[in-house]
C-alpha cells in the first residue's frame, strides 16, 4: 500500500535518530580535540591507539557520523537522498570498525564490553537505511 503520509511514529523516531547521530558527531569532535596531555592519562595501550589513528580511520569516523546526521535531516525533510547518505554512513562505519577490531584489536585492549556500542551503532545504521528504503517504497519520500 502506497501513501504519501508517514505514520505518527515516523517523525519522533527520526528526531531520536538525529539526536543519536548528533551524539556521534560530538564523539568525533571530542576525539579530534584530545590533547597529548589527555591521551597521556589513558592506559598505555590506549595511548598508543589514540596516538596512532590513521587518517583513513579518522575520515571514516567523520563520514559515518556526519552522513548519519545528514541522512536523518534528509529523512525528516522527506528527501530520497537519505538512502544513499545512510548507505555511505554504513560503509564508513564498517571501515572504522575494521580499524577498531582488526587493526588495534579493541576487544583485547578494552574487553568484550567494547563490542556493545559498535554493534548498536551498526544495528541503528542498518535500521535507518532500511527505514529510508521502506519510506521511499511507501511514497513518503520524494
Amino acid at each position: 500500500m502506497t501513501t504519501s503520509t508517514p505514520p505518527n511514529w515516523f517523525k519522533p523516531a527520526l528526531w531520536a535518530a538525529l539526536v543519536w547521530n548528533l551524539l556521534g558527531v560530538m564523539a568525533f569532535a571530542m576525539q579530534m580535540m584530545m590533547t597529548p596531555e589527555m591521551i597521556s592519562k589513558l592506559p598505555l595501550d590506549q595511548q598508543a591507539a589514540y596516538s596512532n589513528i590513521p587518517l583513513w580511520s579518522t575520515i571514516a569516523f567523520a563520514v559515518a557520523v556526519f552522513a548519519g546526521a545528514i541522512g536523518c535531516a534528509l529523512l525528516l525533510a522527506k528527501k530520497a537522498l537519505a538512502i544513499p547518505t545512510f548507505a555511505l554512513s554504513l560503509v564508513a562505519i564498517f571501515i572504522q570498525q575494521f580499524y577498531n577490531f582488526i587493526v588495534i584489536n579493541s576487544i583485547k585492549m578494552l574487553g568484550v564490553s567494547a563490542v556493545f556500542m559498535p554493534i548498536l551503532v551498526i544495528i541503528i545504521a542498518f535500521l535507518l537505511l532500511y527505514l529510508s528504503i521502506k519510506s521511499k517504497e511507501h511514497g513518503w519520500l520524494h
